[in-house]
């Protein structure tokens, strides 16, 4: 490309980056809402061929739905679409103060378990495959195990935490909590009624703080490269839009999972109420991103370990960060095709 080229290009970039509607303006791929009441949105992506086996998403908390269909080519959707399959999200929308009572259990008893329910009923009263990122997969796992009647055939988790102990982002607050008992966490949650999307969005941003610190030097350097800047732009976009959490269940996640590691004991303690893992009795597949600063591979793969109950569980670990993991521009040729497989068989 010649220097007047690349100019062009670079001032145009510019333009639509600071000024205009961005490099490459968000474009949802085309669904169909089959159930909407709040934090309950669930949607079925449509396309013209025949409807496949139903694939249900499931975002963690404090994350919008559209982590499963950021941009063209870095689309789980449309990958699914293409494979020959129906996805479908829940989506949980926004965390008010209004919603400070919701804890886990609104998730494990009533909005995982109906999302795959209706998907089932949509599909003549097929199972369900469940692919989950993050926190997400903590949930599904715990609703699966709770509800040994659910109509699922397996379970894809993406990124997702079982051993908090290999954490290094939640190491120190284990060791303080020693000498403060955790108030440091809880202060926070009760005074906001949760933890609001500001606080969640800086927080997603400080792992990646060497992106951060350089994104101004990248833009320049790749001002004139369109694909970069899309890529670049629809993770700040992704990021703008992260929600809270609401109070009661981060204070579950603070005391029970972070700080008492439940979840590597294979069960998590909600009251007078123990859900095992042990309980979880279909196929499942872990997936952990090599260079995730949030989800450790160790972590992740102590689904090995707990889930003593399922036929077969299978651990790998894939190039990615942790949104890239499951999105990134090279998912395509690594954690895709390792979920590609599983589901077939």
């Amino acid at each position: 490309m010649s220097a007047v080229a690349t100019l062009d290009k670079a001032a145009r970039n510019a333009w639509s980056l600071f000024v205009g509607d961005g490099v490459e303006p968000y474009s949802a791929t085309p669904s169909t809402v089959i159930w909407d009441e709040p934090h309950r949105e669930l949607r079925r992506y449509d396309t013209d061929a025949p409807r496949g086996s139903a694939v249900l998403l499931v975002p963690p908390l404090a994350a919008p739905a559209t982590c499963f269909d950021l941009r063209p080519g870095q689309s789980v959707v449309q990958h699914l679409q293409s494979s020959g399959r129906t996805p479908y999200v829940i989506d949980y929308g926004t965390i008010t103060w209004e919603d400070r009572t919701l804890g886990f259990e609104e998730w494990i008893d009533d909005i995982i378990p109906n999302a795959i329910r209706k998907v089932s009923e949509d599909n003549g009263g097929e199972p369900v495959d469940v692919v989950a990122w993050c926190l997400g997969g903590t949930m599904t796992l715990l609703s699966a195990a709770a509800h040994d009647d659910l109509p699922i055939r397996s379970i894809v988790t993406v990124a997702t935490p079982l051993d908090y102990s290999k954490l290094p982002s939640v190491a120190a607050y284990r060791v303080l909590s020693r000498v403060t008992g955790g108030i440091e966490g809880t202060m926070f949650n009760r005074l906001f009624g949760g933890i609001p999307a500001p606080v969640v969005q800086a927080s997603f941003r400080a792992t990646a703080l060497e992106r951060e610190i350089k994104r101004p030097w990248f833009i320049a350097r790749n001002l004139h490269d369109t694909e970069a800047m899309a890529r670049m732009e629809s993770i700040e976009r992704f990021m703008g839009q992260m929600p809270g959490y609401p109070g009661r269940l981060y204070g579950q996640l603070w005391g029970r999972i972070m700080l008492a590691n439940d979840l590597a004991k294979g069960r998590l303690q909600l009251g007078d109420r123990t859900i095992e893992f042990a309980n979880v009795t279909v196929p499942v597949l872990a997936l952990a991103g090599t260079t995730d600063a949030i989800t450790t591979q160790a972590s992740a793969r102590h689904a090995l370990d707990i889930l003593t109950g399922a036929p077969s569980v299978q651990f790998e670990a894939v190039p990615g960060s942790h949104l890239g993991v499951l999105a990134g521009p090279g998912a395509k040729d690594t954690t895709w095709p390792h979920i590609d497989r599983f589901l077939a068989a």
